[in-house]
């Protein structure tokens, strides 16, 4: 775990130097962008303290919004539009395939600022437009951030039971599918799939045969072993505190 303490130990020095650029170049999507990715990511991987979470999670789904408002001042207009069913237009008709980074920055940074703090529901009140995006990605672009859409799809599937209106075995299957993209290399699936929907399920034999497939599995793969090696450290953590949860 050396690699994933010697990135979090930096990641701060990095975000004050995007801070500071952005401050000279305030409508550069690019650097917001860029931010709001390294934000969400360090909020979710490095981040134990539920506070800290959310207002590093607020910041990224913050400059994610203004990086797509530099970007697209059209589609910046849709985050002022309580019309879902126009919104749910404008993505389909709007996002191409040039637009797939920034759009899966924007759900991913969005999804992250709704998890930080689930009980506030005017959060929860966005996740048909999160949802929208994700598969708007997912359908231009499935290998996206190897799989990420699925991945995310997955998860809000069971965020809530079935008789809230969740689809925990839906979920199930979209992460399932988010593993094959890469054919088990990337990780974080799996270790998703054991915190969200295993939990919400109660199986317990799932949950824990996929945190040792997780802890058994080689984090050092091409272009995914940062994201690996902070998918073991969650494993490592789950296995722990399933012992309790079970």
């Amino acid at each position: 775990m050396m690699m994933s303490a010697t990135v979090a130990a930096g990641l701060p020095a990095y975000l004050l130097l995007l801070d500071g650029l952005i401050e000279r170049d305030s409508r550069n999507p690019v650097l917001l962008l860029s931010a709001a990715k390294l934000y969400g990511t360090y909020a979710g991987g490095f981040v134990a303290d539920a506070g800290r979470v959310k207002r590093l999670s607020d910041r990224s789904f913050a400059y994610a919004k203004r990086g797509i408002c530099a970007r697209d001042e059209s589609f910046c207009r849709q985050f002022d539009d309580p019309d879902f069913d126009r919104f749910n237009t404008f993505v389909g008709e709007h996002v191409g395939r040039d637009d797939v980074d920034a759009a899966y920055v924007l759900a991913s940074s969005w999804i992250g600022w709704l998890r930080a703090d689930t009980a506030d529901y005017s959060r929860i009140a966005d996740l048909p437009r999160i949802e929208t995006l994700l598969n708007r990605v997912n359908a231009l672009s499935p290998a996206q951030d190897h799989g990420g859409a699925l991945a995310y799809l997955g998860v809000l599937d069971c965020l809530r039971p079935e008789s809230l209106g969740g689809q925990p075995k839906r979920g199930q299957q979209r992460l399932q599918a988010a593993d094959a993209v890469d054919a088990g290399k990337n990780l974080l699936p799996k270790v998703l799939n054991a915190e969200y929907c295993a939990r919400l399920l109660f199986d317990q034999d799932a949950h824990d045969r996929m945190l040792a497939e997780v802890l058994a599995a080689d984090a050092n793969v091409p272009g995914l072993t940062l994201s690996n090696t902070i998918a073991k450290r969650r494993a490592a953590e789950l296995v722990e505190s399933g012992k309790d949860y079970f």
